[in-house]
């Protein structure tokens, strides 16, 4: 499997949280190739504005190799992490990024994002992770708009 394989995972799974009426995102952690977690945001479901997808991936992940020290993995994200999400990547200590849609994207389509990039969170933080912007940008940009048609949504 390749990036575009994950970030499809990633996408897949953001489809399945919108069916479930939760917010467009999604996140995938895979090491050595291997798909360690796949998760959607849950925030409505759970109740709580911190269960963004890319945090419920790195719960999960570390629940499965019973570790918080991620080093070696990969995020696949649907949507550029925001601040949160990034500061528990590097926490993490996951060593790249790679994303879809755009911050700047997800606040056009409504959402109330923070407007600082992962550039300037890497470059304040002054870490070591690898960040990969706009894979399969027009996909998961689509995320948005399915979730906006979708009936039961949350938010």
């Amino acid at each position: 499997m390749n990036d575009e394989d994950f970030m499809r995972l990633a996408i897949a799974k953001t489809k399945e949280g919108i069916k479930k009426c939760q917010t467009p995102f999604g996140a995938c952690i895979v090491k050595k190739g291997r798909v360690v977690a796949c998760e959607h945001n849950v925030v409505w479901k759970e109740g709580n504005p911190v269960m963004h997808a890319e945090v419920h991936a790195i719960r999960q992940a570390c629940r499965k190799l019973k570790t918080i020290d991620l080093s070696g993995c990969i995020i696949y994200s649907t949507t550029e992490p925001c601040p949160m999400c990034y500061s528990a990547i590097h926490w993490a200590r996951i060593k790249r990024i790679v994303y879809g849609a755009s911050i700047a994207d997800a606040k056009k389509a409504g959402f109330n994002e923070l407007a600082i990039s992962n550039s300037t969170m890497k470059k304040i933080g002054k870490n070591k992770i690898k960040i990969e912007s706009g894979l399969l940008k027009k996909e998961c940009v689509e995320l948005f708009k399915t979730w906006k048609k979708h009936k039961g949504k949350a938010y």
